[in-house]
């Protein structure tokens, strides 16, 4: 006589229910050791292949896909070890439910591995934008978060790809031939997106300018915050946050301010002719005095012009590539001195 636990149920015997149950329920109890022992393996290989990995952050990326990858792949696994009732074998439309439900386990599992993959890419980035930052260049920085998003992108078709193939059935082959033919057609259709992600690959190889540059574009002077696929996101000057397609960004007449070596003031003064040659000559004299000061490279102070009832005075100079509000405190600074040496001197204005 068979032992309770040898008794037919529903195609299967009640020990294989058992078995696959407490299979189960141990790996849930148990699935953050175990994740955790795992995730112990891999970063001590990553330990040998890249300085200073932080633990903390791995185990924050990489345990919750870990647990839930294990979770689902020995719940499948033992699930397949039953047989199916034929009884709940019901065929809907094309496919039955056995079909359905080892296409759907396939599909969870399949997902849960891509998400997986996916922090491994997120983690794998944090690591080469720390080693980045480490250098004065931000071009690596930005090229980081691209691929990133690039790698992202092919890993979520290539996955459904291979969900299309191992949990549906289909035949990739063909279906690639016949996207290879609708393909075209969708590429004269996405011609737009298509110029807009070959602009990003120019930006990140060209490297015209690069993320926290100040730049000036199609009338739009902002800091460049983030460089995507299809866009280039800037903040503007007045705070406002605009999207410029990466075409416009290649193809228009890009100024890239960060770039500049040195930042360029003008001053022109119109004088009255009465002045005496000699104000003028002293003026100008005095205004290069002025200009004599730290941050100032270069300057000149010329008499440009002679008119009717006025002379010209052309001051010019160039100070260092210093921040904004530093140069705009020497433009103040030099125009009040030459304006007290004009006063000094008594220099008459025009009056027209």
């Amino acid at each position: 006589m068979n032992s309770f636990w040898q008794q037919p149920w529903g195609n299967n015997q009640i020990g294989d229910y058992l078995v696959v149950g407490a299979v189960v329920s141990l790996v849930w109890v148990f699935r953050h050791p175990i994740s955790n022992y795992f995730a112990g393996l891999l970063f001590r290989w990553l330990r040998h292949l890249l300085k200073k990995v932080e633990r903390p952050l791995f185990n924050e990326l990489v345990i919750g896909p870990l647990e839930r990858f294990v979770l689902v792949l020995v719940t499948v696994v033992m699930l397949y070890r039953l047989n199916f009732p034929p009884a709940l074998n019901i065929s809907i439309y094309k496919f039955d439910t056995k079909e359905l439900l080892n296409s759907l386990g396939t599909l969870v599992l399949i997902s849960t591995f891509t998400s997986l993959i996916i922090r491994a890419i997120d983690f794998a980035a944090i690591l080469l934008e720390q080693r980045a930052g480490q250098t004065p260049d931000q071009s690596d920085n930005q090229l980081i978060v691209f691929f990133k998003d690039f790698f992202k992108v092919l890993l979520v078709i290539l996955s459904g790809l291979v969900i299309l193939r191992f949990a549906f059935g289909w035949n990739i082959g063909g279906l690639l031939t016949g996207l290879s033919i609708v393909g075209a057609a969708i590429a004269l259709a996405l011609k737009e997106s298509l110029e807009n992600l070959i602009a990003s690959f120019i930006i990140f190889f060209d490297k015209p300018f690069a993320t926290g540059d100040l730049v000036k574009v199609n009338a739009i002077t902002g800091t460049v915050e983030k460089i995507g696929l299809r866009s280039t996101r800037i903040r503007t000057e007045q705070k406002t946050f605009v999207t410029v397609p990466n075409k416009q960004m290649v193809d228009s007449v890009l100024d890239n301010f960060s770039l500049r070596t040195q930042r360029r003031a003008e001053l022109k003064l119109e004088l009255a002719s009465t002045n005496t040659p000699y104000l003028l000559q002293e003026f100008i004299e005095r205004a290069r005095i002025v200009l004599q000061r730290e941050k100032v490279e270069q300057s000149s102070v010329t008499l440009s012009d002679l008119r009717l009832n006025r002379v010209v005075v052309d001051i010019e100079y160039y100070t260092a590539a210093i921040p904004i509000a530093e140069f705009n405190a020497i433009r103040e600074a030099v125009n009040l001195e030459i304006l007290q040496a004009a006063h000094t001197l008594g220099l008459a204005w025009p009056t027209e």
